[in-house]
């Protein structure tokens, strides 16, 4: 190694502080002489790794303790001082880049806030128009049904006036034949006895049949209200009077059976009734019997419904299968009958009509027809008494009836039949009802009976 490469870079060194340069003539002779230095140092450590192979594995271990680690450190302090340099200018160009991208971005989620809020105000704008719409509209709609409503009724008074008028005209016809009979040479024949007038009253042709679906189902709903209600108001008042709750049970189910059976008879008879007068001027497109039950619908607030109430007390006052107290009268119960009565009677106007099903103690249970009481023997296969009735269209039933079912029901119910036997007077007020009842409806006399259980 030649000593001349140790002395160029002293030279350089003071040949640079004696001069005055530029800055960048400077750097270029301060790159020069660190470049010369890298090589010395190159070349140095070459020679110490030669030397120190020479020496064996421990020669020289002392002398590079002391002074070759220390150097060292000290150039590497120097180094690591210029890499914190070099990593804190990253670190500052860094932060800049950030800086920079955050501006960026603060400045894109303006651009984008002001869109939006653009596009809310456009919403709320158009929310407001059609606000404004919606607002019109319902008041155009408020008008057509005004409208609407004026028209239906002007429809109704037509209809109305030509109700009237056929009724008139049926009227008028009775007339005529009155007065043709009275005209006839047979005085006999003239007396014959002729069907009273039902009270001149407005129908509408067809709205039976228009309203059959709605009407049942109200009067199915009403029937199961009546269960619910009514049925358990009657329980209550009874339960004061007699203590066996077999026999308020009993007693209710024959006022439901024997109300229905009172209804149907007494619509039977309206039904007759009015047919008898309007075929006398029946004329139209529609069937006469279409006719009367359209009559029957709007009209049903002629059914004597006291008079088939009276029937009910008087027929459970003879039945033999149940009791009361003397001194008390099963009209107790007639808010429960009435109410039976009349939904019976409109059940009779439907197409089909409603009926309740027949049911006897000792019949073997039916799933399909009733409920078990909560009091029942539920591994028992016969009835031993009904609580209430099912109702039925057409053989298939709609709602179910409720019953007891008991071991032993059969036995039972044959010994309850030959052991019991009702024998008491009728208290003068049910008295005053059932002589009102028979000079009132003589339709009732000569009715047919069903036997009921």
């Amino acid at each position: 190694m030649k000593m001349s490469s140790f002395r160029l870079p002293l030279w350089k060194r003071r040949k640079w502080q004696m001069e005055i340069n530029s800055c960048d003539q400077n750097l270029n002779r301060c790159c020069e002489i660190i470049e010369l230095n890298s090589e010395i140092q190159g070349q140095l450590f070459t020679i110490l790794n030669e030397t120190s192979q020479e020496g064996g594995h421990y020669a020289g271990v002392e002398t590079i303790k002391t002074r070759l680690l220390p150097w060292l450190g000290t150039c590497f302090s120097c180094a690591t001082s210029g890499r914190l340099f070099e990593t804190n200018l990253s670190l500052t160009q860094d932060s800049f880049e950030k800086e920079r991208q955050l501006r960026e971005l603060a400045s894109s989620q303006t651009l984008q806030l002001q869109e939006l809020q653009e596009e809310l105000t456009s919403t709320r704008l158009q929310l407001n128009h059609v606000q404004q719409d919606l607002k019109t509209s319902r008041a155009q709609e408020k008008d057509a049904l005004r409208k609407l409503d004026r028209l239906n009724d002007y429809e109704q008074q037509i209809q109305i006036l030509r109700d009237e008028i056929a009724i008139l005209d049926a009227q008028k016809s009775v007339l005529q034949s009155r007065l043709a009979r009275s005209r006839s040479p047979s005085p006999r024949h003239s007396e014959s006895k002729s069907p009273s007038l039902l009270p001149l009253r407005s129908c509408s042709p067809g709205r039976a049949r228009r309203t059959n679906a709605s009407r049942r189902a109200c009067l199915v709903a009403r029937f199961g209200d009546i269960y619910a209600q009514e049925r358990l108001d009657a329980e209550t008042l009874l339960r004061t009077y007699i203590s066996d709750m077999e026999m308020v049970q009993r007693i209710i189910y024959i006022a439901a059976v024997e109300s229905f059976h009172e209804a149907k008879m007494a619509y039977r008879q309206f039904k007759i009734r009015v047919r008898e007068t309007l075929s006398l001027g029946h004329s139209g497109p529609e069937s006469l019997e279409d006719t009367v039950l359209d009559y029957i619908v709007r009209h049903e607030d002629l059914y004597d419904i006291q008079a088939s109430v009276n029937e009910v007390i008087r027929s459970m006052n003879i039945n033999p299968k149940i009791s009361f107290p003397p001194e008390i009268d099963f009209i107790v119960i007639s808010t429960l009958i009435r109410e039976l009565c009349r939904v019976a009677f409109s059940m009779q106007t439907l197409v089909p009509p409603l009926d309740i099903a027949f049911g006897s103690d000792g019949e073997l249970f039916s799933e399909t027809k009733y409920h078990r009481s909560i009091d029942s023997d539920f591994t028992a296969a016969l009835v031993a008494y009904h609580v209430w009735p099912a109702l039925m269209e057409n053989d298939v039933v709609i709602v179910k009836g409720e019953a007891v079912t008991k071991r032993g029901a059969l036995w039972s119910c044959r010994s309850r039949s030959r052991g019991r036997s009702r024998s008491r007077s009728t208290s003068p007020l049910l008295s005053h009802h059932l002589s009102r009842s028979r000079s009132s409806s003589p339709l009732r006399s000569g009715s047919p009976r069903r036997e009921v259980n």
